[in-house]
């Protein structure tokens, strides 16, 4: 179960990526067999990889290899370098709090007013009803991350272990 636990965005992702290249190579036979084309792969790819970017970003978050600009940082003493650390991973989370907050406002108006999608037909709020949490799993695995870093503030960016 801790494998789970730990590993859940990396098999998210793996699953994800699997069912999108199977629906794309399904779109891509039938159009070519048939001339006809399936309207549903799209829907369900765009949503794939809004799905797949946000979970993708959570594996980054816990590797450490976010966007970061470390050439002043790295010069700095360590006692500094820690406190811009911690400034930075506040205003992160910060931030990635208001974007999971701000998604289930989302999620919330789509259940709401009942819209479907427009090629299956289905509630629309299906597809957005993973950002929220997974921008909240982004915000725990960023702070598994920074505990790590603001112990040792000399680590080399990606190469921490995921254990």
């Amino acid at each position: 179960m801790r494998f789970l636990a730990d590993e859940a965005e990396k098999i998210i992702c793996a699953v994800l990526f699997l069912a999108m290249t199977a629906v794309g190579f399904v779109n891509v036979f039938v159009r070519y067999a048939t001339n006809w084309s399936i309207a549903s792969t799209e829907e369900l790819q765009t949503s794939g990889f809004l799905i797949l970017t946000i979970f993708g970003a959570a594996i980054a978050a816990r590797r450490g290899e976010h966007l970061a600009v470390t050439l002043v940082t790295d010069m700095l003493p360590l006692g500094l370098r820690r406190l811009v650390m911690a400034v930075a991973v506040l205003l992160s989370v910060l931030l990635l709090g208001m974007s999971a907050w701000f998604s289930w406002q989302a999620l919330a108006n789509l259940y709401g007013n009942g819209m479907r999608s427009y090629a299956l037909g289905i509630p629309a709020w299906y597809y957005q009803a993973a950002v929220p949490f997974g921008f909240a799993l982004i915000i725990l695995r960023y702070l598994q991350y920074a505990v790590r870093a603001l112990r040792d503030p000399d680590h080399v960016r990606g190469e921490i272990p995921d254990a």
